[in-house]
């Protein structure tokens, strides 16, 4: 009983349907899919190679595994369509929904636009070349260790998310998670609104432009961080260590904590914390409305 489909499909036109089987198309070559479901069967589109694939549903694991050139459209990842698409290059997703976890892994120049991904854990892990527009995420270690990302209108429920990082240029987004952007490198975010505790932590080069920031100790341990027209809403004990700051805030901060060296500039400081022990608070300047700001030196006191 032979394990693989032997039949090698390529240069067809595939209408309406129902493969299973393990490696149902492997290796097919220059197929256009319609309507068409992958039933039970590892891996049906391994190694392909120039697929364009409509209205299809896939139900079971690793569909598309080392393939190249890639189109999907008014596609359906189901629950168990998961680890979906790794080792894959030059793929874009329009109009269609991944309910797959584990999708894109070690992939090279992938694009969705109007995507859905209701269980992204652990998606776009290790990818090169991450081009999203106009797409929802809802999972944590979203694109975990991957480089050169843009992204428009896009929104993240789940935390962790760009874990990693390296050149990340966000636009028009909405990102509910906690630990974003931790180690992170070259991060620019405009016009975009970011809540969640810890923000940007061990981070090089971020600048966040015309960006509403909701964070519990948010934006520490930051090298080299520049806001242009931003607000900080509910955010405590901000800047700890942060080094090379060039900070615009048009409302007030809650609280500032050692700040490591720049310039902060706010419309009001709630509360200067400068452990003297612990930050040389000569290396910061800070400039509210009505002038200079005065710090309190102060020592933390223990929570209860």
């Amino acid at each position: 009983m032979q394990r693989f489909n032997p039949i090698r499909r390529s240069n067809e036109k595939i209408v309406q349907e129902s493969l299973s089987g393990e490696r149902a198309l492997y290796r097919g070559e220059n197929l256009e899919i319609h309507d068409t479901v992958f039933h039970d069967g590892e891996s049906p589109l391994k190694e392909s190679r120039n697929v364009k694939l409509y209205g299809c549903e896939f139900q079971w694991k690793y569909p598309l595994w080392y393939s190249e050139n890639v189109y999907v459209k008014d596609c359906v990842w189901q629950e168990m369509g998961r680890s979906g698409v790794w080792y894959t290059n030059h793929m874009t997703v329009e109009d269609s929904m991944i309910g797959a976890p584990k999708n894109f892994r070690r992939c090279n120049d992938i694009t969705l636009k109007h995507v859905t991904i209701p269980n992204a854990q652990e998606t776009f892990w290790m990818c090169n070349g991450i081009h999203l527009d106009h797409v929802v995420v809802r999972g944590d270690y979203f694109a975990m260790n991957s480089q050169n990302i843009t992204a428009s209108n896009l929104e993240i429920y789940g935390n962790y998310a760009f874990d990693g990082g390296r050149n990340i240029t966000l636009r028009n987004c909405k990102l509910i998670t906690k630990d974003c952007f931790w180690n992170c490198e070259n991060v620019t975010v405009y016009d975009s609104y970011i809540s969640g505790e810890y923000l940007a932590w061990n981070t090089k080069n971020l600048t966040l432009v015309n960006c509403t920031i909701e964070s519990n100790q948010g934006l520490d341990y930051i090298e080299n961080l520049k806001m242009v027209n931003c607000k900080l809403v509910n955010t405590n004990y901000a800047f700890e260590y942060s080094e090379n700051m060039d900070v615009e805030v048009t409302n007030r901060v809650d609280s500032i904590l050692n700040p490591g060296s720049g310039t902060i500039r706010a419309k009001e400081i709630g509360q200067s914390i400068i452990e003297k022990d612990n930050c040389d608070v000569s290396k910061t300047k800070i400039v509210v409305e009505a002038g200079e700001h005065k710090h309190l030196q102060m020592t933390r006191q223990a929570e209860a």
